[in-house]
């Protein structure tokens, strides 16, 4: 299927008088687009994830060319050590998901999953052909049983580009997208991106990216979702 298939979809369903006609609330709206295909976005959401980190974690095992450390720069001497924005570097997960959860059909989640998986490879390409790592930390693992927890998990590669940066600023603009054709007001839309923001800043708080692994990130995520909505075409207001 090809995305500009899609293109009449977000048009006709998002933003005509039908969807959300005078007096009912973008919330009401959301609560019912949250229900449409429950159990597909369930299973979908739940199957893609599980192929992301497979994929992922064998190739943070797998290393086939040497592994090259990515330097700080100033913005990491800026940021300091904040071992509490772990919450916020987990909350990218429940995040990822609101998206694909208020989309309406069937080639919406398709057109969606192309997008996610589009910009996955980008991601894995980058580290077969590159690995990279972030530098040792600069602070006692041991003391902060959470982050000593996701650091046994996630070690410290497939740094550039971080797609936990990535899938936040991919995701950001796909709400930010959808909460204009629901019609929700400035402050959802802010608090949206200001989500998407904290789990940016998480990734260099707890240590877990550098800043250029974040920059490169975002420009990723930034990029597909451009490219995504330019082949879906405009929406109508």
């Amino acid at each position: 299927m090809r995305w500009a298939d899609s293109a009449p979809i977000f048009g006709d369903r998002m933003d005509s008088p039908v969807v959300h006609p005078p007096g009912v609330g973008w919330l009401r709206l959301a609560a019912t687009r949250l229900r449409t295909l429950l159990l597909a976005k369930t299973v979908g959401i739940t199957v893609a994830m599980a192929a992301f980190f497979t994929a992922y974690f064998w190739l943070l095992n797998h290393a086939r060319q040497p592994v090259t450390t990515v330097p700080r720069i100033f913005i990491d001497r800026m940021i300091g050590f904040e071992p509490r924005a772990v919450v916020l570097y987990a909350s990218l997960w429940p995040y990822v998901t609101l998206a694909p959860a208020l989309l309406t059909s069937r080639r919406e989640l398709a057109s969606y999953a192309w997008a996610a998986v589009a910009m996955s490879i980008v991601g894995f390409g980058t580290f077969i052909l590159w690995p990279t790592a972030v530098p040792r930390p600069d602070f006692d693992v041991a003391l902060h049983p959470s982050l000593a927890t996701l650091k046994a998990v996630d070690a410290s590669g497939n740094a550039f580009p971080s797609l936990h940066v990535a899938f936040a600023v991919f995701s950001a603009a796909w709400l930010g997208r959808l909460l204009r054709a629901m019609g929700a007001g400035v402050l959802a839309r802010a608090a949206n991106w200001i989500w998407c923001l904290g789990i940016v800043y998480s990734t260099l708080a707890i240590r877990q990216h550098v800043a250029l692994d974040a920059v490169s990130g975002a420009l990723l995520g930034a990029a597909v979702a451009a490219a995504h909505f330019r082949a879906l075409g405009p929406m109508r207001a």
